[in-house]
Parts: C-alpha cells; sequence; structure tokens
C-alpha cells in the first residue's frame, strides 16, 4: 500500500486548508475524497469530513492534515495532485488527474 499512497499528492495550501476547517471538527476527523459515477463528464469527486477509515483505505498525509481515500477511487486518482484554489469563482479544492480526458467547468466531474 506504501506505493499507492505517493501516487496522490497533497500541496501545502490543500494541506493548510484542511487543518483550518478539522479546527471545527472532533479529533480523528479527517477529510475523505471520493469518486462517484454521475456528474456532468461521468465521475464526479465527493468531499466528506469522516471519523471512520476502513482498512484498505490509503491516508494521505502532509503538514498535520490527512486525506482518506478508499481502494476504487484511488484507482481512478492515481498520480492525481488535491491543490486548494483561491480565485475569483470563489475558493475550492481541486484535482488535478492526469488520468482524466476530460473535465467540466465546475471542476468537480471529469472522465477518462
Amino acid at each position: 500500500m506504501a506505493s499507492q499512497m505517493a501516487e496522490i499528492t497533497l500541496t501545502p495550501r490543500a494541506a493548510k486548508r484542511i487543518n483550518e476547517i478539522m479546527v471545527a471538527e472532533p479529533p480523528g476527523a479527517a477529510l475523505r475524497v471520493s469518486v462517484n459515477g454521475g456528474g456532468c463528464s461521468g465521475f464526479s469527486y465527493a468531499f466528506d469530513i469522516t471519523r471512520e477509515q476502513a482498512a484498505q483505505d490509503v491516508a494521505i498525509e502532509r503538514d498535520g492534515a490527512t486525506v482518506i481515500v478508499d481502494p476504487v477511487s484511488l484507482e481512478y486518482m492515481a498520480g492525481s495532485t488535491i491543490d486548494f484554489v483561491n480565485d475569483l469563482i470563489g475558493q475550492s479544492f481541486k484535482i488535478e488527474n492526469p488520468q482524466a480526458t476530460s473535465s467540466c467547468g465546475c471542476g468537480t466531474s471529469f472522465s477518462l
């Protein structure tokens, strides 16, 4: 599993924002990122706060922030970078996924 953990990168900006969010959450909480079927382009990313981690889940850590990804989502996200952006549209987590062949304007939907 250690090799899979290196396949998803968490940027310092994303780690900082996750830590800011987790201040208001119970101890042991983490950000879960998953890939769901549906969305404008076929698949969509989901972001949830969780305190549960299954044995097969992968935890990506940086600067005290933790992101949990399930094994199925990990396959779709391998090689991705999770960033946090603050632009004219607003603030959001952004996933740069090298496997995505296209994405939609909302930035949370993609196709392979």
